[in-house]
């Protein structure tokens, strides 16, 4: 969807193209029940996965050849360029009980995306972070996260945060990453006032 994502599928890691993320592999199992969407999907490693753990996924690229390679049974892919200036946040509030990911950073989806992460849903991201350009690319500060930045991203939407790392990788190849699980908790008003709350 940006450079900085295909700067991370292309060449030597494209052998890799399949892997899923360990960290994606790590907290998927905590998605609820419901339809995903897998962001920025490149060619679909992570929709297979979701898909095969019994989730309707939604996969959006930009890249039509990308989402070919993404298509598959319990996956429905939409060519979405989410960077097109003054184009809004294609989809609901509460819609997806998980979003997934990786390798992609634009920020001003951030407050979209999240609105539309169902009460319980789970955030799985994963992206480069500042201290990636000693590594390769992307290099540009605009498409790396800075220190604690998803820590911050969470604390301002509310989401309790499961799991964040922020440091060096060695597979698929070396690189700075930041990564966080995290979930929209959002109780019920009778469960809020039976734990001694007020209304």
């Amino acid at each position: 969807m940006n450079d900085a994502k295909n700067d991370v599928t292309d060449g030597s890691n494209r052998a890799a193209g399949d892997v899923i993320s360990p960290w994606v592999a790590r907290f998927a199992p905590l998605v609820p029940g419901g339809e995903v969407l897998d962001l920025a999907c490149g060619a679909g490693r992570h929709a297979r996965h979701l898909a095969a753990l019994g989730h309707a996924v939604v996969a959006v690229d930009r890249d039509p050849a990308m989402l070919a390679a993404a298509a598959g049974p319990g996956i429905v892919t939409s060519e979405i360029d989410l960077e097109g200036e003054g184009d809004a946040w294609p989809f609901g509030p509460n819609r997806f009980a998980g979003i997934v990911v990786t390798n992609y950073l634009h920020r001003p989806l951030l407050a979209g995306m999240i609105g539309s992460l169902a009460a319980n849903g789970v955030l799985i991201y994963e992206t480069f972070a500042d201290g990636n350009a000693a590594f390769g690319k992307p290099g540009n500060p605009d498409f790396l996260l800075k220190a604690g930045e998803l820590l911050e991203v969470a604390r301002q939407h509310g989401l309790r945060v499961i799991a964040f790392e922020d440091g060096i990788v060695n597979h698929p190849k070396q690189a700075m990453v930041q990564r966080m699980c995290a979930v929209k908790v959002e109780f019920p008003r009778e469960a809020a006032l039976l734990a001694g709350g007020t209304a």
